[in-house]
C-alpha cells in the first residue's frame, strides 16, 4: 500500500519549482501538510479541492514521513 501510495507523488522540473506535488497537478505535498497542520480536516481538504482524493492526503503524509526517515522516496517523472 505504501508503495501505492507513494506513486501518487510526482516531480517535475518545470511545475512548483520542482517540489513534490500531487499526481502531476499543480498542488505540493506541503500545500496539504500546512492545511494538516494548520487543522483542516481531510473531510474539509477534500471540499475545498474536489479533484483531490483522500489517498492523495495519505500519500502526502507518506512521502513525509518517508523523507523525514531519510529514506530515498522515488517519485515518478513527466
Amino acid at each position: 500500500m505504501k508503495t501505492d501510495l507513494l506513486q501518487r507523488i510526482t516531480i517535475e522540473p518545470g511545475k512548483c519549482g520542482g517540489r513534490p506535488c500531487i499526481r502531476g497537478m499543480r498542488i505540493r505535498v506541503q500545500d496539504i501538510l500546512d492545511m494538516l497542520a494548520a487543522g483542516t480536516s481531510e473531510e474539509e481538504i477534500l471540499r475545498d479541492y474536489p479533484y483531490l482524493e483522500r489517498d492523495d492526503i495519505r500519500a502526502a503524509i507518506t512521502y513525509a514521513a518517508a523523507y523525514l526517515n531519510h529514506t530515498i522516496v522515488p517519485a515518478r517523472t513527466r
